[in-house]
């Protein structure tokens, strides 16, 4: 019994995947809205477990496989939220872009599955499997705007370097095996106190995961596919995708290496300095490229790339005890901010954006020109977006300026004030950027054309206010992503 309700919200929302795909061939095939709002209430349904079943649980099932903590249910309301939200930015676009179709939303539904998955592993084989079921369908969703070029090209390039990096992932946990004799994160923490593992195995094991899921969070060196595919594939898409790919591989990269690996000295000490190389590169990197770019969505991915390496600084001190539950408060913290700035910008990027037919089809509103005048059209709009890039920058009163405060801090708890540096000044080289965008909306003239499309606008708006409001109660969402700590053994 214990087993079935640890996996009840997932397998619950698996399941509705799979009905809702049968539902949608022979039922709804013409209908496609109707699929997207079953969609969403199949992810609200599991939400709603979730909060009921495993709210204040703390409890590991199937042999110890899968953990069911704070740290797990946290990350599944951020999953969950996150589909609704990419729902209702998918719910107009794919009719305007005239691809409309109801396994769309199924695909999202298994998505969100591996995405969720990927919190509750306490295995590496569980891992890997939430893994490839968070991808497969991202891959196939790159390339849903078939038959356009563009998306298909993202979609191929997305599969083949997801799998290259998918096989570091399965090597490194064969070495781990190798190492330890298990793939359970309790026995792996048993092995290592017990000083039994072959320790050069262990850490060649360990560099091969954070190749695999620096891939998935776009770290550097890890990040080349990310300006193609997030240009290729729908808008819709690369949003949803930019929230749920890195939060989850961040998942997976904080279980692993807090709770498996936290406790080993000779490990700590060599993936620190990894950490630390990939943090500041990737903040260096993603900042200093998104500057030459002239196209939104290129820009948004190096964006990202520069985001995924602040999250990363606060993984740099994981194996200091006493540092060790800022590492995952902060993390999470700023993921949760990450999220909300991150919808609220596609969904104005997708506001804009208009396809011309033309063959093989020219989406247009995607250069940062196009976006000159909007502050004079669609002052809303255009406010919105600038509090948006305020909170990329980390720029106060927003959320992004506390979320990269609580990391910082957690750099400088570990002693890494050098890191922490780094930081601040790849975070004002990003506000000539962010900025300019702000510039060009509101100091030069221009003629935007914005579809009027209420979910957009309320998502935009209403990410806004939040990103805004939620600034106020920084401490208390801080400490409850403190409490929601993994299960350690």
């Amino acid at each position: 019994m214990s087993d079935f309700i640890g996996v009840l919200p997932v397998a619950v929302l698996a399941l509705w995947g799979c009905i809702l795909l049968l539902v949608d061939v022979f039922y709804f095939e013409k209908r496609t809205n109707v699929t997207a709002w079953l969609a969403a209430a199949g992810m609200a349904l599991t939400l709603v477990l979730t909060l009921v079943v495993h709210s204040g649980q703390e409890m590991l099932v199937y042999n110890g496989m899968i953990s069911v903590d704070g740290f797990a249910v946290f990350l599944s309301v951020l999953f969950l939220v996150s589909g609704m939200i990419a729902v209702l930015l998918s719910y107009d676009y794919l009719e305007r872009m005239g691809i409309n179709r109801g396994e769309y939303y199924t695909l999202m539904i298994f998505a969100i599955t591996g995405m969720i998955l990927m919190g509750y592993a306490s295995d590496l084989i569980v891992t890997f499997l939430a893994l490839e079921l968070l991808s497969i369908p991202l891959y196939v969703l790159s390339g849903f705007a078939r038959p356009r070029v563009s998306s298909e090209e993202s979609a191929m390039k997305y599969f083949l370097l997801g799998a290259f990096a998918s096989g570091f992932f399965v090597y490194g946990v064969a070495l781990i095996f190798g190492a330890t004799g298990t793939t359970n994160f309790a026995e792996i923490v048993d092995v290592l106190t017990a000083r039994t593992a072959n320790i050069t195995l262990l850490l060649s094991g360990a560099g091969m995961l954070v190749v695999g899921l620096g891939f998935k969070v776009g770290a550097v060196p890890f990040h080349m596919w990310t300006p193609d595919v997030y240009q290729g594939a729908p808008s819709a898409v690369t949003a949803f995708m930019a929230v749920g790919a890195k939060v989850g591989g961040f998942a997976a990269l904080l279980r692993i290496f807090v709770v498996a690996f936290g406790d080993h000295y000779e490990l700590v000490n060599g993936m620190t300095g990894v950490f630390w190389g990939l943090a500041a590169i990737t903040m260096i990197v993603g900042n200093i490229l998104a500057i030459s770019q002239k196209n939104i969505k290129r820009l948004l991915a190096y964006s990202s790339v520069s985001q995924a390496g602040y999250i990363m600084m606060a993984l740099v001190p994981f194996g200091q005890p006493d540092v060790a539950k800022d590492t995952i408060a902060s993390g999470l913290f700023y993921l949760l901010s990450f999220a909300i700035t991150s919808f609220g910008v596609w969904a104005v990027v997708i506001a804009l954006e208009k396809v011309v037919k033309d063959g093989d089809g020219m989406h247009k509103g995607l250069e940062l020109e196009d976006y000159a005048g909007l502050g004079q059209r669609y002052p809303l709009l255009a406010t919105a977006m600038t509090v948006f890039m305020l909170s990329f920058t980390g720029l106060p009163p927003t959320l992004g300026f506390a979320a990269k405060l609580y990391v910082f801090r957690t750099a400088i708890e570990g002693g890494f004030m050098g890191l922490a540096v780094i930081g601040v000044v790849t975070s004002l080289i990003s506000a000539f950027y962010y900025l300019r965008i702000v510039i060009i909306m509101f100091m030069q003239d221009g003629e935007p054309e914005v579809y009027p499309q209420r979910w957009l606008s309320t998502t935009a708006v209403t990410a806004a206010v939040a990103t805004v409001v939620l600034t106020i109660f920084a401490s208390p969402l801080f400490s409850w992503a403190a409490n929601s700590v993994v299960q350690l053994f």
